[in-house]
């Protein structure tokens, strides 16, 4: 009898044991971990501390750079890779893995590169880390109001520094807009402007309910187009119709913006084109338009474009060059923030 007695004693104790045991390797694991809250409301268990970052969308990964995480970047996107002024900025992102096949993410690839965490804007992308047993965070958006919280996602998902980095980012975007806002007569006439998407195709147009919508309101016009949507197709009727009195063309130069309306018989005639009021949009280390973190810049240079005469003490080259010096750690020179506001490639 008491034999079995010492045995259930000892059976007792390595049971309380194991308890303990695996009581502290749950609490082991929960101190190793914290949990985020993504754009599309997703909780999302990332580890306590990144180290390497796989950012599948391209305009998130100049959010990183403004947050100085530049450093963990383990993938990203051949996008990012030839964006010239992102290059200039940061050169060694031409070394960083791009785990795609075309627009296809190859998880093998992705898994080779040991991340931490992927940030994506695709909730395809997001499904197939999360299969693969990595933590994915959503950081896409749609207007200000989501430009401000992917940015403090981004940061919380980094940690160290950059929380503090975005609060001051969000801040100064804030900033920026109430000096628009401030700088702006009061019943104004709103002009009509029309934001082309690229000189490719100048039907591919921006609507309402987008962030491009959203700075051109912001900086005291009104969008030519009232169809709602982003990179919507539009007839070159629509356009003659709308007459717009500016034009900003994406992903090209001033120079080149105008001669590709002039060019074109059904826009010549135009109000815009006519004035020579058509401007490239400014392209930084990503197009200034939209998802892009540089849209702090944007709303000051849209409103000096639309009122030249409220905005005459507005120096955008200087503003241009003290955010990549305060952000990015880059000293741009006067003649690179002009080209950058032209909508120009570096010089070779």
């Amino acid at each position: 009898m008491l034999r079995f007695k010492k045995i259930g004693l000892i059976a007792s104790l390595l049971g309380a044991f194991m308890l303990f045991s695996g009581t502290t390797t749950t609490a082991s694991q929960a101190a190793a971990t914290r949990q985020v809250t993504d754009l599309t409301g997703k909780k999302v268990t990332i580890p306590k501390k990144i180290n390497r970052v796989a950012d599948l969308w391209h305009a998130n990964n100049q959010v990183v750079l403004l947050l100085g995480g530049q450093h963990k970047l383990v993938a990203t996107t051949d996008t990012i890779k030839q964006m010239p002024w992102f290059v200039k900025v940061y050169p060694q992102i031409s070394k960083v893995t791009s785990p795609f096949s075309g627009d296809d993410l190859q998880t093998e690839e992705l898994l080779k590169v040991k991340p931490d965490v992927v940030l994506t804007s695709d909730p395809k992308q997001a499904e197939a880390a999360t299969k693969a047993g990595i933590p994915s965070v959503n950081v896409m958006y749609q207007n200000f109001a989501g430009l401000k919280k992917s940015v403090k996602t981004t940061a919380t998902v980094l940690g160290g520094s950059a929380p503090k980095v975005a609060n001051t980012y969000v801040k100064q975007l804030d900033s920026n807009i109430s000096y628009v806002k401030k700088h702006q007569k009061k019943n104004a006439t709103k002009q009509k402007v029309l934001h082309i998407v690229n000189p490719t195709d100048l039907l591919k147009v921006d609507g309402t309910g987008t962030i491009v919508n959203e700075w051109i309101k912001l900086s005291g016009g009104q969008n030519a187009i009232k169809t709602k949507g982003n990179m919507i197709q539009v007839t070159a009727e629509q356009i003659v119709k709308a007459n717009p009195d500016v034009i900003i063309v994406g992903s090209t130069s001033s120079k080149e913006a105008l001669a590709a309306l002039r060019k074109d018989s059904r826009f010549a005639d135009l109000k815009a084109v006519k004035a020579g009021r058509v401007y490239g949009n400014p392209q930084g280390t990503f197009p200034w338009d939209r998802y892009s973190a540089e849209e702090s810049l944007q709303v000051l240079w849209a409103a000096k474009k639309l009122n030249p005469s409220q905005f005459k003490q507005l120096n955008m080259t200087k503003k241009t060059q003290q955010f990549y010096q305060q952000y990015y750690n880059y000293d741009l020179s006067k003649a690179d923030a002009n080209r950058i506001l032209a909508g120009e490639k570096p010089a070779k």
